[in-house]
């Protein structure tokens, strides 16, 4: 059982950055990751980190986002740089036991996710 809490979210300018982050408690040994979801869309996987470590990216964000994660306090970040427009969204942080958050980016199969934290993009 995995609980996810996210956090900093706002409103930034085109060009800013924001930092989120994400607090895992339960079973946190897993893929964990980032999905965002604007009104009206589908879910998209936009980074992820495997149990060694490994990041993906998408290439909608490659480049600008990065993710970390601090095993010892079971945290997951996702700083976010040169924000655009289409970076607007829901984001979600995401715990996936398959692992395909991971390895293709897909976040429709996720096992649990935070409540959300809305980044706004002007």
């Amino acid at each position: 059982h995995v609980q996810l809490v996210e956090s900093g979210g706002g409103s930034v300018q085109a060009g800013g950055s924001l930092r989120l982050s994400c607090t895992c408690t339960g079973h946190c040994d897993v893929c964990l990751g980032w999905f965002r979801q604007g009104a009206g869309q589908e879910r998209e996987g936009i980074a992820a980190i495997d149990e060694d470590g490994r990041a993906s990216y998408a290439d909608s964000i490659q480049g600008r986002f990065a993710i970390s994660k601090d095993n010892a306090k079971n945290t997951l970040d996702l700083q976010m740089n040169n924000l655009i427009n289409d970076d607007s969204a829901m984001y979600y942080c995401a715990a996936d036991v398959a692992g395909w958050l991971c390895s293709i980016m897909d976040a429709s199969g996720i096992d649990a996710r935070g409540k959300g934290t809305q980044v706004t993009v002007s």
